[in-house]
């Protein structure tokens, strides 16, 4: 649909150069890393928060829907104007607003990339642990749009535990501040933690307040290998029923080892699988949290477990991991790609469970992800030109989401839930629970223009 000549009107005097509605650059703005696309009427990329506030009321006033936007690196849709209306791009808001060592925060626009806010705390010697694998270009936004987290979560936690507070403009187009500027807080209902993942649905968050982590003075990079997938899996287990918690625990299967090694080539092993972990502490206790970590990682089907070298080494597992999404394109054009978490005790089922569906419906399945969280990055990959194959995705897709709901698990961990698997989100939710969560919508967004389509299923 064309906007309204009277929004237009109105958008052009709230971003009197900052406003387009060129078909050729909106169309820049319509996609994300799913791959699909549509056509927004416009796009505004504001610098201040009361420009927010102005475009969300006007948009409501017209009934138009309001898509946020950060770099657009998100897997499921969530960014896509599936319904057009304007697309507002936070990227020009992207100051460092103050750095707090002493109380350990740091104040930051949403359109801060992630990768600058970790180089300007590093001197500092703290760090925010979420690390998505795109943090080099995601910005600080998406991730709280997400809770998109990384490697580092099974030890510091994901936005959610690393956010102190955070201002916003909800749907009804009134600012408010939810959260603190203290580590400690229990007054009233955490809406906080209910933007964080909300995938824009709720409120436009224009600041946010962020928890600091002190850098770890010294770590150690495990590379472990395994004859199998199982072996690697229970390893996982065994790790994580220890005391020591390793601050990443990352997990390649057969084929995901050989993606990384034609990018990170000798650093990367040939085997059946492989866990990376990588230990951090005070350089005096390190040696026997490595140790503890090692013990546990040896078991049945190892074929070796060794530290890392040196730096270069250490740069070189790392690199090739993050590599592995972008990589798959390789295999095949269509990637379905999930981010599903289970009980770690529950690996092995999951990890079994996969090569059968895989099996069954013939189409290539290679998982890595986070291990030491339950949350594996399940990638079905398919020909769109095979018949068979497209006939089967959908199907092999079910199959995997009813087998970890079987496992006690979840459907995301950290990509959400956005355009693609809004379908699947009755099966993963209490009734009731999915009601409130309805409820709270209208009460945050009464006209329903933020982002319209995405995460909550349409009512039957």
């Amino acid at each position: 649909m064309a906007l309204a000549a009277g929004l237009r009107e109105t958008l052009a005097a709230i971003f009197p150069d900052a406003l387009s509605v060129d078909p050729a650059e909106c169309l820049t703005y319509g996609y994300d890393n799913s791959r699909r696309r549509a056509l927004p009427d416009a796009v505004v990329f504001p610098t201040a928060h009361a420009q927010v506030v102005a475009l969300v009321q006007a948009c409501r006033a017209a009934r138009t829907p309001l898509i946020a936007r950060g770099r657009g690196t998100n897997t499921t849709g969530a960014t896509v104007p599936v319904h057009g209306g304007v697309v507002v791009s936070f990227e020009r808001m992207n100051r460092i607003l103050r750095i707090d060592a002493a109380n350990r925060y740091a104040v930051v626009e949403p359109g801060v990339l992630n990768g600058d806010l970790q180089a300007a705390l590093k001197p500092l010697g703290f760090f925010w642990p979420p690390d998505p694998t795109s943090s080099a270009y995601c910005s600080i936004g998406g991730n709280l749009a997400c809770n998109a987290a990384g490697p580092r979560t099974v030890k510091y936690g994901a936005p959610r535990e690393n956010t102190l507070g955070l201002q916003a403009v909800a749907g009804s187009g009134e600012t408010f501040r939810a959260g603190y500027y203290t580590s400690k807080g229990a007054t009233g209902y955490d809406l906080t933690r209910l933007l964080i993942g909300a995938e824009g649905t709720l409120a436009l968050i224009t600041e946010a307040t962020l928890k600091l982590t002190p850098l770890a003075a010294a770590k150690r990079v495990l590379r472990a290998t395994y004859a199998d997938i199982t072996a690697a899996a229970a390893a996982v287990s065994r790790i994580m029923a220890q005391p020591v918690t390793p601050c990443a625990l990352e997990f390649l299967d057969d084929e995901a080892l050989r993606l990384a090694r034609k990018h990170g080539g000798d650093a990367v092993p040939v085997a059946g699988a492989m866990l990376l972990i990588e230990v951090d502490g005070e350089p005096a206790f390190l040696p026997a949290a490595v140790e503890a970590v090692a013990a546990a990682a040896r078991g049945p089907g190892l074929l070796d477990c060794r530290a890392a070298e040196d730096e270069a080494e250490i740069a070189g597992l790392w690199a090739a991991r993050k590599a592995l999404s972008p990589a798959l394109r390789a295999i095949a054009p269509m990637k379905i790609n999930e981010d599903v978490v289970v009980p770690v005790s529950r690996l092995p089922e999951l990890i079994g469970g996969l090569k059968s569906i895989s099996h069954t419906f013939g189409i290539p399945i290679v998982n890595f992800g986070h291990a030491g969280n339950g949350n594996i990055h399940v990638n079905l990959l398919y020909r769109p030109e095979d018949p068979a194959q497209a006939a089967a995705a959908p199907d092999c897709l079910a199959a995997v989401f009813d087998l970890v709901l079987s496992l006690d698990g979840t459907l995301s961990g950290e990509h959400g839930i956005g355009l693609v698997k809004r379908e699947f989100l009755p099966r993963a939710l209490d009734p009731m629970a999915l009601a409130l969560m309805r409820r709270i919508k209208a009460q945050f967004d009464p006209d329903g223009i933020l982002n319209p389509g995405k995460l909550l299923p349409d009512q039957e």
